[in-house]
């Protein structure tokens, strides 16, 4: 771990190979915490390649507890690490996918960064973890989305929780949280926080054979913000989006911020479910079911997408599909 610090520190990179070798030695409690803390903080200060971003992922699947599902499953989930600490999007948008009838295997955790990641939201409601391949599956019949916690998954992960929960800030572990869903989805959205991470996803989903849409609001959010414009990446190629292109309002930060607690980001997210929310919050929301439900049907077009995520939220049919998940 010396002599890789040393090449990173001097801004030499890894090889696809060095990074898979050293992340499963990482993963396996090689290095100690010092090492470690090291490794996973020179990826705040220079850009990681295309070629470790591969390296790293393909480690972290090969190490992971696969689940295959019948269904052509799709995973929305954004990268974290913005520091925007918007209401939870991603989580809110896949029951509205889900109940737009797409099936959902949503791979989440606990907020590193942000007060409260989609985990955290879940264990709230009284939501039990669980890798049982069975009850996923039964999930999915029941409400047409399931809900993998992150640490059940990829267990090779636990030296490293704790180091990412004491530094409290992004690693590089939020750029590949997306990438290794362990229901390998055939369709996927995906939030990033850079554009340069935009377009090393891009590179890496062209070759992936999935149904992908990569999105970054150009002021700085891993999600469509609706607070200015988008830019966005998928199988035809890149776009610049703006509200006006999805029929739906630009808005201000303060209004889609989200819960400064736990309990606070609940509120919130049961308020959208039971269209009690702000315009501006729930047309957040439409905003990014929307592009995961055009990344699964672009020849439907994306008014459509809109049409339908409109819907789903609106006639409670997502509230529906969220409270058939809670059920046992």
């Amino acid at each position: 771990m010396k002599e890789i610090l040393t090449e990173l520190i001097e801004h030499r990179s890894l090889t696809k190979e060095t990074a898979h070798r050293v992340l499963v030695e990482l993963a396996r409690g090689k290095f100690n915490l010092s090492q470690t803390a090291a490794f996973m903080t020179v990826y705040m200060m220079r850009s990681i390649t295309v070629n470790e971003l591969q390296g790293f992922r393909d480690a972290m699947l090969e190490l992971c507890v696969p689940v295959r599902f019948d269904q052509p499953v799709m995973d929305v989930c954004g990268t974290g690490g913005d520091g925007k600490n918007t209401i939870n999007l991603s989580t809110l948008s896949s029951f509205v996918v889900a109940a737009a009838g797409q099936p959902v295997a949503k791979h989440g955790n606990y907020g590193v960064s942000s007060a409260c990641g989609s985990s955290n939201l879940l264990e709230y409601f009284g939501y039990q973890f669980t890798n049982d391949h069975d009850e996923l599956k039964r999930s999915l019949d029941r409400s047409n989305i399931c809900f993998m916690h992150a640490p059940l998954f990829h267990p090779a992960m636990k030296n490293v929780a704790p180091i990412r929960k004491e530094l409290g800030v992004k690693t590089f572990f939020n750029m590949l949280g997306p990438m290794v869903n362990p229901a390998f989805p055939t369709r996927q959205l995906v939030g990033v926080f850079s554009l340069e991470l935009a377009r090393q996803y891009g590179y890496l989903y062209q070759q992936s054979g999935k149904d992908f849409l990569i999105v970054h609001s150009l002021d700085g959010y891993d999600e469509v913000s609706l607070t200015g414009s988008f830019k966005y990446f998928y199988n035809g190629g890149e776009r610049l989006g703006n509200p006006a292109d999805m029929g739906l309002p630009k808005v201000k930060y303060e209004e889609i911020k989200g819960g400064a607690t736990v309990e606070e980001s609940a509120r919130i997210f049961m308020n959208v479910l039971e269209n009690k929310a702000t315009e501006a919050q729930q047309s957040a929301v439409i905003a990014n079911a929307a592009m995961a439900l055009y990344c699964a049907d672009v020849k439907g077009g994306l008014p459509h997408a809109v049409a339908r995520a409109t819907d789903a939220l609106k006639s409670g049919k997502a509230l529906k599909a969220f409270t058939n998940l809670m059920e046992k």
